[in-house]
């Protein structure tokens, strides 16, 4: 019987550590605590769009302690983040970087209208009350990501003699895009603030998954083939990626 119940208690897993904030210039980005039977020592990190931090924590060690290990690494959490840029909220004043170019976010005192862009003063016009500025700029960004996806989607997947089933677009932080083996495309819509032949090899490499649900020389020739702008698309993923996740949502 003690052997059993030494064996359940092992195998019950830990209570998740209830998660924190910490403050950093003007920025509050939240703590993570994610214990680690395996771990030796605490290890901290920024997460992969640094906007938050992740604290790994080893069996034993108290939340209290692992707090503490954060607040005296504070220096390192400011070094990265000063390092990563500051965030951009979608909020009159801010700059985004639409379609990869630089445009101004502002507030138009108009209730009624609809989102607007002014590529020769570089402006984005948001009309409606000031509260809802930063949903319909979002609204405008997905509906947005969703027409030059579905253009590029459509372009390819004629070249490549291949259909999809559906499209979708989402938030997806781990990827820019994925296909089902049914048929399904998925996007992020964070795709609109690159530049165009970012988004157009990011919409070729999914459908051209569509023939191909793999990483095979087939698939790259395939690709390659069809979408000139590949190589510089990757490097440009590789070297900027990460900074269209300094938008806050």
């Amino acid at each position: 019987m003690i052997g059993l119940l030494r064996s359940l208690q092992r195998t019950v897993a830990p209570r998740p550590l209830e998660p924190s904030r910490i403050r950093v210039g003007d920025e509050v980005l939240e703590v993570v605590f994610r214990r680690h039977a395996q771990a030796r020592r605490l290890v901290l990190r920024l997460n992969s769009t640094g906007t938050g931090v992740l604290v790994t924590v080893p069996k034993g060690v108290s939340r209290g302690r692992a707090l503490d290990f954060t607040e005296r690494s504070r220096s390192w959490i400011e070094e990265r983040v000063r390092s990563r840029g500051g965030l951009i909220h979608l909020t009159p004043g801010h700059i985004l970087p639409l379609r990869g170019i630089a445009h101004e976010i502002r507030h138009v005192e108009s209730r009624r209208g609809l989102v607007t862009v002014d590529p020769v003063r570089g402006l984005i016009h948001v009309p409606g009350e000031p509260e809802h500025v930063k949903r319909r700029l979002l609204d405008f960004l997905r509906a947005a990501a969703r027409e030059d996806l579905a253009k590029a989607s459509e372009r390819y997947a004629t070249l490549m003699g291949v259909r999809y089933r559906r499209i979708t677009i989402r938030d997806q932080r781990s990827r820019w895009g994925s296909c089902s083996a049914n048929g399904d495309l998925s996007y992020s819509w964070r795709l609109i603030l690159a530049p165009d032949y970012v988004l157009d090899y990011v919409a070729a490499h999914e459908v051209a998954h569509l023939r191909h649900l793999d990483h095979s020389p087939r698939f790259w020739r395939l690709l390659l083939t069809h979408c000139a702008g590949a190589a510089k698309a990757k490097n440009w993923l590789r070297a900027h990626g990460q900074e269209v996740h300094r938008i806050v949502t």
